[in-house]
C-alpha cells in the first residue's frame, strides 16, 4: 500500500515547476511507484497560458479549484474549465491552457511519467522518457 500526502513531497524532487513559472506540479504517484499511471496535484498560475502536447500520454485533468480553458490547436475549439469540469486528452491533442485565475488540477498520466521529463519545444515529453529514468 502507498500512502503518502501534499506534504509529504512538498519542496521534494517530486515538487516539480516550470521554468517559465506557469505551473507547478506535486507528483504524488510516479512511475516507480509500478502502479500503471502517475497523479500530480498541479496548480497553474492566473494569466498563464502554455502550450501542451502529449503525444506519448494519455491525460486526464479534473479540476478542483480556478477557472480557465483549453483551446486545441487542430481546430481552434475553445472549452471553458472550471471546478468540477475534467477533461481527457485521449487523442493526443496538442493544447493550450489558459488559466483566467489559478487553477487546481488533479491529474493522471498513461504511462505513468517518472517526474523528471521537460516539456520539449512542441509541448511534449520524449517518447520512453518514463522508461530513462
Amino acid at each position: 500500500m502507498i500512502v503518502r500526502s501534499l506534504q509529504d513531497i512538498e519542496n521534494t524532487e517530486r515538487d516539480v515547476r516550470a521554468h517559465n513559472g506557469n505551473w507547478e506540479s506535486r507528483r504524488l504517484i510516479l512511475n516507480n511507484d509500478a502502479v500503471g499511471f502517475s497523479l500530480h496535484d498541479t496548480i497553474i498560475h492566473a494569466g498563464t497560458e502554455t502550450l501542451l502536447w502529449y503525444k506519448h500520454h494519455i491525460e486526464a485533468v479534473y479540476c478542483i479549484e480556478g477557472e480557465g480553458a483549453v483551446e486545441t490547436t487542430e481546430n481552434g475549439k475553445v472549452y471553458p474549465i472550471t471546478p468540477g469540469t475534467v477533461y481527457v486528452l485521449n487523442g493526443n491533442e496538442r493544447h493550450w491552457l489558459r488559466a483566467r485565475t489559478t487553477m487546481r488540477m488533479l491529474c493522471v498520466f498513461n504511462p505513468a511519467v517518472t517526474g523528471k521529463e521537460v516539456h520539449d519545444s512542441n509541448g511534449a515529453y520524449r517518447p520512453g522518457a518514463e522508461q530513462q529514468h
